[in-house]
């Protein structure tokens, strides 16, 4: 299945470099670009990509609000939000928001074409070096009693929650615990199901809002 994208960011070389990395991989096609929030929204709500590779720090509108406005939208996008460290204090706020990952500009190609993956299957992707950072704002908020459906979920499904925690793909978990990617696949679908939450991401933010994880502690 071809993956239909927008790339929206407010320097037109990183576009062309976005653009020139997906193009070169096979069932990614780029339908449009933006360089500022409100363009962002307009392209994505005229060319209805699967996709929406979206730079958090754009003028006009920035990527968070343009994410509010198209996530409110019926049949919205997936949203990929890029980010440097310089430009990530609100990044919190979008995994409230609903989007379906975080990438830094400076992950490297394979990176950027798995997080358009991902996103396009309904899953979500948190680049490894952005997790610490972002969730750290979450475990600096006063520690909410963890859920009463956290109780359902097996040892192992505990382990596999603690290092979804550490931002690790299916296949890295899968190494670590020294199982196939199917069962750790199979795992995360139960995890989701049980804490009653969308996606991995959603899933991360819980688990260090609750304090079963800790910055410095998975």
């Amino acid at each position: 299945m071809t993956i239909r994208l927008v790339i929206a960011d407010d320097h037109a070389m990183i576009r062309a470099g976005l653009r020139l990395v997906v193009e070169n991989a096979l069932g990614v096609e780029v339908v449009g670009e933006a360089a500022d929030g409100v363009e962002a929204v307009a392209v994505a709500r005229r060319e209805r990509p699967d996709v929406l590779l979206l730079d958090i720090a754009m003028p006009r509108m920035d990527g968070l609000d343009a994410a509010r406005m198209l996530l409110g939208d019926p049949d919205p996008p997936r949203i990929v939000m890029l980010t440097t460290f310089g430009s990530d204090a609100n990044l919190h706020l979008a995994l409230r928001t609903g989007v379906h990952g975080f990438l830094l500009k400076s992950s490297p190609p394979e990176h950027l074409i798995e997080a358009m993956r991902v996103a396009a299957a309904g899953d979500a992707l948190i680049d490894p070096a952005v997790t610490l950072r972002v969730i750290a704002s979450f475990a600096a908020q006063p520690v909410l009693a963890p859920p009463p459906e956290l109780a359902a979920l097996t040892a192992r499904e505990l382990d596999v929650l603690l290092l979804l925690a550490r931002g690790l793909s299916n296949r890295e978990i899968a190494a670590a615990a020294g199982v196939g990617e199917v069962t750790i696949r199979s795992h995360v679908t139960q995890i989701l199901r049980k804490l009653g939450v969308r996606d991995r991401l959603q899933a991360v933010v819980l688990a260090y809002e609750c304090g079963i994880v800790r910055p410095g502690g998975v």
